[in-house]
């Protein structure tokens, strides 16, 4: 049971100055991230979300949803850090296009609900998205333009847990008199419209059951928002294309208009939060709310919030369902066009030796360049790079272990201290939140316990950067440990049945090979973490390499 302040109230009262707004901020440090998700399943929040990078999937927190409850930092991890003081440094005040000031579009011919034999109905529509994000306040917005043009409105809300991105919905029913109206929700296959602001809502049961082909139109978001399942499942993937597929199967291809909103609110107005308002704008356009504009705008405006930016919202909502492309191209014109292609083989190992060269030393990294020079000339014969190429992401896996000493020098990299330095301005200080074992505490589980340490920690970074050379040595205090032992033991197991495999390597054992080869990938995480992600994987790696054995390619099946 969550006993406190909604998540979404806080940040509205934070906001209008009515509540105190802490001047600490979580940042994660995506090089010392292990991607195994422990901050989600300690904290079940939303706001720590996937990050993809060169070194696979990290976390990072997004300051625009975080409602600063700073239980992430739970996680047994050495990632988080707390930013104190200061405030997130503002945004340049880049001049951007004002949709008001371009050349006038057509407006749509408004929709006028009315029974087959002519009498007044009630207009049908559902508003999807999950909790915070505004999609009460567009069934506000649409049941106040409602009152102001004297018709019949009745708006029902089910709200979800704001705090963790629960699924909520608006309904709201509007009709030219009140008489009109028979019911308070929207019914099965009843919806007119549906304003998506969340593509895995809208396309979930509940939302699907008030849809009807023919009639239903749906104005999508096609932004990818994490789900809870992220919390339990670190490699979850947004199924925005199963969605789309199944809003087609209930409406039709025609009844459905797509857009990021999030990326154009991002790019035009400077911040997400305009999605929603923006995706209004999108269907009215479409001519699929029976409302005035200027009821609409008028209605944003007794909101009071954000007003200006609201409204610009609304109208980039309209230019984008009259000609995306042109609200694209002004933009993605500023933009530094990129080809961005995948990393060569070659420009994926020479990365990884430089980090290794930095993380130990030339030898050491050498040692990882000999070995995946021997596994793509055993390859080489088979015509491809697969295997070889996984083995170079998953030995450097195993070969950069995170002690005590690469945390240091990660914590203290200038690239990690330029980019608290982009994010923050005025006077603050970073806080480091670990579970040094020399300290030895516990939880009440008997499991490490994390602690806060102030600016100091950086100092004793420093130190501990100098003394890298130690690592795995006699002098090495932190090398003794049982999950170091493990960690070091495993660069030699990994390299060993590598080399098995490549005694048998052919195109039958290549896919089989394979499969062991990426078995690190699930060897993730810190202390106890990591031994539960290790114990999972070892049956499985034990159970692959006896089918191998017994057949090679076997294995496969």
């Amino acid at each position: 049971i969550y006993d406190q302040t909604c998540a979404t109230e806080k940040r509205r009262r934070r906001k209008r100055g009515k509540m105190v707004d802490p001047a600490k901020r979580v940042v994660i440090n995506e090089l010392v991230c292990e991607g195994c998700g422990d901050c989600g399943v300690q904290s079940n929040c939303l706001s720590v979300e996937p990050v993809e990078t060169e070194f696979g999937r990290k976390r990072q927190i997004n300051q625009n949803s975080c409602n600063k409850d700073y239980s992430c930092t739970k996680g047994f991890c050495p990632s988080f850090v707390t930013v104190e003081g200061g405030q997130l440094r503002k945004p340049k005040q880049e001049k951007r296009p004002d949709p008001f000031s371009l050349p006038a579009i057509p407006e749509p011919t408004l929709p006028l609900p009315l029974h087959a034999d002519g009498r007044d109905r009630a207009w049908g529509i559902v508003v999807a998205g999950v909790g915070g994000t505004g999609v009460i306040t567009i069934g506000q917005l649409l049941g106040m333009a409602a009152h102001l043009e004297g018709k019949g409105v009745v708006t029902q809300d089910s709200a979800g847990l704001a705090q963790k991105g629960g699924a909520t919905w608006s309904h709201i029913q509007i009709a030219a008199t009140p008489e009109a109206i028979h019911t308070t929700k929207v019914d099965t296959a009843k919806a007119d419209l549906v304003v998506a602001c969340d593509n895995i809502v809208a396309a979930g049961k509940p939302t699907l059951a008030l849809m009807r082909e023919g009639t239903t139109y749906v104005a999508m978001n096609s932004h990818a928002t994490p789900t809870a399942a992220f919390v339990t499942n670190a490699d979850w993937q947004a199924p925005t294309a199963g969605c789309e597929a199944a809003l087609v199967g209930a409406v039709g291809r025609g009844q459905l208009g797509v857009v990021d909103a999030d990326q154009v609110a991002v790019q035009l107005l400077g911040d997400s939060i305009y999605a929603n308002p923006l995706l209004l704008g999108y269907a009215w356009q479409q001519g699929r709310v029976p409302l005035g504009r200027a009821a609409l705008l008028r209605a944003i405006e007794l909101n009071g919030t954000q007003v200006d930016n609201n409204k610009a919202a609304f109208e980039w909502g309209r230019r984008c369902a009259h000609d995306l492309a042109a609200v694209q191209a002004l933009y993605k014109a500023a933009q530094v066009i990129q080809f961005v292609k995948k990393p060569s083989l070659d420009e994926l190992v020479k990365k990884r030796i430089d980090f290794l060269t930095g993380y130990q030393d030339a030898a050491y990294a050498g040692q990882y360049a000999a070995f995946v020079e021997r596994v793509r000339a055993a390859e080489a014969p088979l015509g491809g790079t697969r295997l070889t190429e996984a083995v170079a992401r998953y030995l450097f896996k195993l070969m950069a272990y995170k002690d005590e000493y690469e945390v240091a020098r990660l914590h203290t990299d200038p690239a990690f201290t330029a980019k608290i330095d982009g994010m923050f301005e005025g006077d603050y200080k970073l806080v480091h939140h670990l579970a040094p074992p020399i300290l030895g505490k516990v939880n009440a589980q008997g499991q490490p316990a994390k602690q806060a340490f102030g600016p100091w920690m950086r100092s004793a970074f420093g130190v501990l950067v100098r003394l890298k050379g130690l690592r795995g040595g006699p002098l090495d205090i932190f090398g003794k440990t049982e999950e170091r032992r493990t960690e070091r033991a495993l660069i030699g197991e990994y390299r060993s049945t590598v080399e098995e495999l490549l005694q048998g390597l052919s195109p039958a054992t290549l896919d089989a090979a394979l499969e062991i080869a990426r078995l690190p990938e699930d060897i993730r995480g810190y202390g106890h973490v990591k031994a539960r992600h290790l114990a999972a994987v070892k049956p499985k790696w034990e159970r692959l390499l006896a089918q191998w054995r017994a057949g090679g390619a076997r294995a496969a099946a």
